[in-house]
């Protein structure tokens, strides 16, 4: 029997699931699929790894779900394009469906498994699901990106229209378009890829509590607030939880959560148009910048030993946790950047490393506002204070003592550099490099 394969990657679910409600809309029997793929695990620290654990354990749930709806789940560890290969060979497969992924090494992978598609005369359509407007759709009056959030934002807005926010019948189709696989080979487990479990905490899948969301613009920057923000990112990055169904939630109750999800748009449209930000400073005039790369300097501050609370508690509670409030995220992000004159891309690979909710394009757009190199970016020039930061946004200290025990004791350790000083270094190195680069 000819089937048609849908391809889960960053959409793990099987509620307003475009791709997958495409398929299953096809008239073939459909079977869900998810690759571990070896060109990303590869590069993966063993054994422990708590992205792959949330992964396989979503993994797990869907291929339950899909037997209970009558279908087989099917689930390989290998390249992409092997696997596929691989598939066309044991199965009938008349189409392979899935949803767009805008980072670099997707496109590349996701164009060789169409071209192979291609090849055996088997159909390729991949839909837009994990944002509302991609690529070109919001562009500027003369066709190119927005250089500024805001007027991205208002454009954004403007073309908005109540049926795209819309859920996709994805699950209400599932009954009887599911296909049983006979012989369906075992999924594999976390130790056959050579990992062992390590699970970190991860709120529910669903949508956060109508009164935090209502509250979400006054409490978004408080950082001795448990719950100061949705803390959904996670399931944005891998779908578990679609950004219509938030945003539906946000248009409704606080505009400045949406405007917020607009960012998460915003970032991989500029991605796409710009796919050498991971590695390079988009502003030109900066990428001569002349970066400390001081091990020593850099491992205090990923070990959150700088003498600086904010910074340190933030750094803690990254390494600890896997995940860092927003404000925490800038004030470190900027200290490595201006007060340590490391390189943004150390810092942004080394978020890569631990953030659960990492995700490309707004790691490195916001690595790049931080730096002040990028398409959007602070000034150059701006360099925030820890200390006055900390007042700001921990005035009762209860963050910074939630995850610093040492402080107030001589176990703390005094600050690395002096931040007037370092202020003025920043600031001094930055001029000097970007009127070099407008020479």
């Amino acid at each position: 029997m000819s089937v048609a394969l849908f391809w889960h990657r960053r959409d793990l679910r099987l509620h307003d699931n475009a791709g997958l409600a495409a398929a299953l809309q096809s008239g073939l029997p459909v079977v869900p699929l998810f690759i571990y793929d070896t060109d990303i695990l590869d590069h993966v620290p063993r054994p422990r790894d708590a992205r792959l654990t949330f992964i396989h354990e979503q993994v797990e749930r869907l291929a339950g779900l899909t037997e209970a709806a009558g279908g087989t789940f099917l689930a390989c560890y290998g390249r992409p394009a092997e696997v596929f290969r691989q598939l066309q060979e044991q199965f009938d497969v008349a189409a392979v469906y899935t949803n767009e992924d805008y980072e670099p090494y997707a496109r590349r992978r996701d164009a060789e498994v169409e071209q192979l598609c291609q090849q055996r005369g088997i159909g390729f359509r991949a839909l837009k699901d994990q944002v509302v407007f991609a690529r070109q759709e919001v562009l500027t009056k003369t066709g190119t990106p927005h250089r500024a959030f805001g007027p991205y934002r208002d454009a954004w807005l403007a073309a908005l229209r109540p049926e795209q926010l819309q859920a996709y019948p994805s699950a209400e189709l599932l009954p009887g378009r599911l296909h049983r696989l006979p012989a369906a080979p075992a999924r594999p487990t976390l130790a056959q890829m050579g990992f062992e479990p390590y699970a970190q905490f991860v709120p529910a899948a669903e949508l956060p509590a109508e009164q935090l969301v209502r509250g979400y613009h006054d409490t978004r920057d408080q950082l001795g607030l448990i719950d100061s923000s949705t803390r959904r990112s996670v399931h944005l990055r891998f779908g578990t939880l679609s950004v219509r169904e938030l945003m539906r939630q946000a248009q409704a109750l606080n505009p400045k959560l949406l405007h917020e999800l607009i960012w998460r748009d915003y970032f991989m449209m500029l991605l796409w148009h710009y796919p050498q930000l991971p590695e390079q400073s988009f502003e030109p005039r900066l990428r001569g910048v002349p970066f400390r790369h001081d091990e020593a300097d850099f491992q205090r501050w990923c070990a959150g030993q700088t003498g600086y609370p904010l910074i340190d508690a933030g750094m803690r509670e990254l390494n600890q946790t896997g995940y860092l409030p927003n404000r925490a995220r800038i004030a470190a992000a900027s200290f490595l950047v201006k007060h340590l004159l490391i390189d943004w891309r150390w810092g942004e690979r080394y978020f890569a490393d631990k953030l659960l909710d990492y995700d490309l394009a707004l790691n490195v757009g916001n690595w790049q506002w931080v730096a002040g190199t990028g398409v959007v970016a602070a000034p150059w020039f701006r360099v925030f204070s820890p200390a006055s930061q900390l007042d700001k946004f921990d005035p009762t200290r209860e963050y910074v003592r939630r995850w610093l025990p040492e402080l107030g004791t001589d176990q703390y350790p005094a600050p690395m550099v002096d931040h007037k000083w370092a202020r003025e270094r920043a600031i001094s190195t930055y001029r000097a490099a970007y009127q070099a680069g407008q020479g």
